[in-house]
């Protein structure tokens, strides 16, 4: 399966929690790849705590890759190289968790029929190694979502099960801004239709995630004025309304991450020692990226709504 995680602003935590969620699924053995499009700005290698990699994928990433400057892209074994001291050793069950990262500083560019046909090629021969396949795009109606968009619509990608996660921060911005991504005059679903996709297809196999989501029963919240906390319901009823209003309520979303500290201060996977052991990280954060990881391939959240 071939999953797109995009996002019309940057900050919604679409990188880190993507991340976490191809984490999940490889610990629940699936053969997992990350391909960090985000060409812009390529940061999963931080994420999966593989430093070095930022230097080591110079001329040798995606980006140099989908240019021809490469035959092949630099392709990272995660267990094998993370320096996370929990992640070193591949846990028993677990399937592959492979990066391949993007070039530090190699921009955006314009989709040509050779980085399309790369793109394309590069996508089939990996499917026959993993079982899901991350692609982290850049941020906005960006040339990465052209690539993509482009390559899905045509020849073997066209009939590959795919998924497009949307993010979005829960607030009013991010809420019009993700809608706008996806159904916005020049918009993912219009983009899409203008390359060869049909477009209740595509807009099927489109869910949003909220991130960074205050969970307002919890005792940190509990502890706020009265006055705080009958706004803060306010702000969060008006928030589900205009969701709803624009098309991206409930019946859209794939789910929804706490406010967690430890993504907000250190993007990184968090692991069940943080939750149990250490316990910096939170028990909810944990079942809702475990949730999300496992909704990606259950088939009653998806198709036409």
């Amino acid at each position: 399966m071939l999953v797109f995680a995009a996002s019309d602003k940057g900050g919604t935590g679409r990188s880190v929690t993507s991340a976490n969620l191809a984490y999940h699924r490889a610990l629940g053995g699936d053969a997992v790849c990350y391909l960090d499009f985000d060409f812009g700005s390529p940061t999963a290698a931080a994420v999966f705590d593989v430093p070095g990699i930022t230097d080591e994928a110079e001329g040798r990433g995606l980006h140099s890759y989908l240019k021809g400057k490469i035959a092949e892209p630099l392709l990272i074994d995660v267990w094998g190289r993370t320096e996370h001291p929990v992640l070193r050793s591949r846990p028993g069950g677990a399937g592959r968790l492979v990066l391949l990262p993007g070039d530090r500083g190699g921009g955006e560019f314009v989709t040509d029929e050779d980085n399309l046909r790369r793109c394309v090629d590069l996508v089939v021969r990996l499917h026959r190694d993993f079982d899901l396949i991350v692609v982290d795009l850049s941020a906005g109606r960006s040339y990465a979502m052209d690539l993509v968009l482009a390559a899905t619509a045509r020849g073997p990608l066209r009939k590959m099960p795919t998924r497009w996660l949307v993010y979005h921060r829960w607030t009013r911005q991010h809420v019009s801004a993700a809608a706008e991504l996806v159904t916005g005059k020049q918009g993912l679903l219009s983009a899409g239709e203008a390359m060869g996709h049909d477009r209740n297809t595509l807009l099927g196999a489109i869910r949003y995630v909220r991130a960074a989501v205050p969970d307002l029963e919890s005792p940190v919240w509990e502890k706020a004025p009265p006055e705080q906390s009958r706004w803060m319901r306010e702000c969060d009823s008006q928030l589900e309304g205009l969701a709803a209003q624009l098309g991206i309520g409930r019946t859209r979303m794939l789910g929804s991450v706490p406010l967690e500290p430890v993504l907000q201060w250190h993007e990184q996977l968090i692991t069940e020692a943080d939750v149990h052991d250490s316990r910096i990280a939170n028990i909810k954060t944990w079942k809702a990226l475990g949730e999300l990881a496992q909704r990606l391939t259950e088939d009653k959240h998806w198709g036409q709504l």
